[in-house]
Parts: C-alpha cells; structure tokens; sequence
C-alpha cells in the first residue's frame, strides 16, 4: 500500500462528509493523512492505533478527533463480536469551516478550543464512546440539516470532556510534494520493530542521507532517530499495559536487543521504568 494524501468525496447536501465504515476481514494499515479533521469512532474491534509519532492499542468504543495532515491509521487485531464486522463511524470537516461557525458564536468557544488542542490528536475514554454510540450511527438517518445541529452538539460534548493528546509531532504546511516523507514515514511505522538505518530510509525518499534527515526534520519537527524511538516506546507501553508478557519480550519484540538499551530510553521517554508503567495498570491485567 503506498501512502496517500486522502482526497475526500464532496457531498452537495453537506459541509462536511462522513463514512459508516464496515470490514468483515480486518481494519488494514492504511497510513495516510488529508487536510480535514477526523472524528473516528471504532466499534467492535481492537487492534493498534498510529497517529503521527503515537501508537497505541484500541478498544470497542475507540473515540479520537485528529487534527489536519497529521498522519494515521488503524489496524486490527481482532473482532468483539466475530459475527458482526468491524466498524468505524468517521466524520471529516475542514478546518476553516469549523472556525467560521464557532468563531461567530460565544457558546462554541469550547469547540474553538477542542479544534486548537486537536492538532496533535485527541483521544478519548472508551466510555464516552459508548455514550455516543447511538448519536453516532443515527447521522446516517438524518436530514442535512439535523447532522449539522448533532455534530455541534457532539463536538461541544467533546469539548466538555478532557482528551488525552496523542502525538508529539506537529504536521507543518510545507509546501510541495509530501510523497517522499509519506514513504519514509510509511516504511517507518511498518517496520519500527525492526533494524532500521539511515541509508536504508535515505533510499526509500529517493535523496541523500543529509538530504533526509532536512526533509524529515521539516516535515516532523523531530529527527529521525526521536521519532523511531516514539514508535518503539509507544508499542511497548501498549503491551505493558495489556498484557503480561515479559518485559524482555517486549523489549525485543519492539526493536531492542538490548534490555538495559531499552530500560535506558524508556526510563528517558516515560519518565520511569518499564516495570514502573506496568505496575499502573497491574490491577486491569
């Protein structure tokens, strides 16, 4: 799959399109990015979630609002329900467009600031997911003028809830072609788990390896090696959270030969211990 920048079907009765996304096999890694902003929820799937720099496992009620060009993808591991398919309910709206509505009205200073914040991504407890299952799947039975009024109203809901940024990286307006960055990004977040060299990346964007490290310092904000080691610490923290799986397992599973290498940058990231992070979570394992 190469990567793509995601051209959105214009809709003449709407401002803004949606999607009631249905896979029986699987959420495949499709790791793109469009100049709108993008309300997913996921219903009856978990897997891994990847936006910009941040990985992440997902649930049934997955909600999470991504902010313009920032890079994303899910993928799937399993199904809730093995007889229903996967589901993901997507709103996408532009940026200007959002602004001029709220930006004209006093009691959307709250949505003014969600849509500030969601630059990065923003993700969102599963339980309020689960509270907006049914406003959700009922857009697609209403009128125009009734998915406006409820998608304000569940941005302003959004709004009242405190989301969890997602990625460290901020995409930038660089102008020109975004196809040699999408490749290096796309081969990144596909083999994070594996050896990766510089003249390795320098061949996927086609330029020198001074001339990547320039491009992706552009593009990202951050080098490549910061980056690479966001995935790495970001899968981890997905496994030690959710499983039991030895933290030496882990550590190599995610790219690392070295425990002590691993404990080292995870200790640098997280600002504690692998078996410190776990111990979080320790009552949900």
């Amino acid at each position: 799959m190469k990567p793509h920048l995601e051209h959105l079907p214009a809709s003449p009765a709407s401002s803004w399109n949606m999607l009631n996304r249905r896979l029986d096999d699987a959420i495949p890694f499709e790791w793109h990015h469009h100049p709108e902003y993008e309300l997913t929820l996921t219903l009856n799937s978990r897997g891994q979630r990847f936006i910009g720099n941040h990985v992440s496992s997902y649930e049934h009620g997955d909600l999470v609002l991504i902010g313009p060009n920032l890079p994303h993808t899910w993928v799937s591991r399993e199904k809730i329900d093995a007889t229903e398919p996967h589901v993901a309910l997507v709103f996408w709206f532009r940026r200007e467009w959002i602004e001029t509505i709220a930006s004209g009205s006093v009691e959307l200073a709250p949505v003014m600031r969600l849509i500030r914040d969601a630059v990065t991504g923003l993700a969102y407890d599963t339980a309020l997911g689960h509270a907006l299952t049914a406003d959700f799947e009922a857009m697609f039975s209403r009128t125009p003028t009734e998915r406006l009024i409820s998608l304000l109203a569940i941005l302003a809901e959004l709004a009242e809830n405190e989301g969890q940024p997602l990625s460290t990286v901020i995409p930038q307006d660089v102008e020109g072609d975004r196809s040699r960055i999408d490749r290096v990004l796309s081969h990144l977040h596909r083999h994070y788990h594996e050896p990766i060299r510089t003249a390795q990346l320098a061949e996927v964007a086609a330029l020198s390896e001074s001339g990547l490290h320039r491009m992706f310092k552009r593009h990202t904000q951050v080098g490549v090696s910061d980056y690479l080691i966001s995935l790495r610490i970001g899968e981890a923290c997905a496994r030690l959270s959710a499983s039991a799986q030895p933290i030496q397992h882990i550590a190599s599973d995610v790219g690392y030969s070295s425990l002590a290498n691993f404990n080292r940058q995870f200790l640098r990231v997280r600002g504690m211990t692998p078996r410190t992070y776990r111990n979080m979570f320790q009552k949900n394992l």
